[in-house]
């Protein structure tokens, strides 16, 4: 039988009790692995461009650069960047709407529990769902900045494209999707692939955001 390999995860904090906790908590899991750490948000850039890991987890308020620039640099110049999910003590904070914009997969409260942590690296590395969709969704509704009209890209999108978008939205899976919709994965892989390049998106959490900005998901 063929084992699949760790994931390999980048730790980035400033406090060290902090890196130490976590990598505590997910090095007792077989399936993770804690490949390096950083205590800036400059070290977390060249860290993860030296040890291209699967998943970092970046303080959102660190040293030199924050975990938003941080975020920003690393998705821009890596052509296979590692999904990134912000840790953060406050889920309402605008440093943390800034940084899933700027392309971080989900975010994670540093109060939450070892099985809610190893949870969350596991879906980001492992499936196309979106990380804690209710929180999301509550910080897009927040912090959204509506356009004055709606883009360009909402006209352009199909009926079936506007249906799996809000799906998406929901934290549906492409395989939740087809179900609902009664078509195929292939289908529902194309019309995510095509929403993605439409509203000119990196993955679903940007999606999401993008579609509360315009005024989507509240449209009829």
């Amino acid at each position: 039988m063929t084992t699949s390999p760790p994931v390999r995860i980048v730790l980035a904090d400033d406090e060290r009790m902090v890196r130490s906790a976590l990598r505590a908590i997910l090095s007792a899991e077989p399936d993770l692995e804690v490949v390096g750490e950083a205590s800036t948000g400059a070290e977390a850039v060249s860290v993860v461009r030296e040890l291209r890991p699967d998943v970092v987890l970046m303080d959102v308020r660190m040293p030199e650069i924050d975990g938003i620039r941080a975020t920003e640099q690393i998705l821009a110049t890596l052509e296979d960047p590692p999904r990134i999910v912000v840790v953060t003590t406050f889920e309402n904070d605008s440093y943390v709407y800034d940084a899933l914009r700027a392309g971080a997969a989900g975010f994670l409260l540093k109060r939450a529990d070892a099985d809610a942590l190893v949870q969350a690296v596991r879906l980001v590395s492992h499936t196309d769902t979106l990380l804690f969709p209710a929180a999301v969704r509550a910080l897009a509704a927040e912090h959204a900045r509506a356009y004055a009209a709606p883009p360009p890209w909402v006209a352009r999108l199909t009926g079936r494209e506007s249906d799996v978008l809000r799906l998406m939205a929901q934290g549906l899976t492409n395989a939740e999707i087809a179900r609902r919709m009664e078509v195929g994965p292939a289908t529902v892989k194309s019309h995510v692939a095509a929403v993605l390049a439409k509203t000119g998106t990196r993955d679903r959490t940007q999606a999401v955001i993008a579609a509360y900005e315009a005024g989507f998901m509240n449209a009829r």
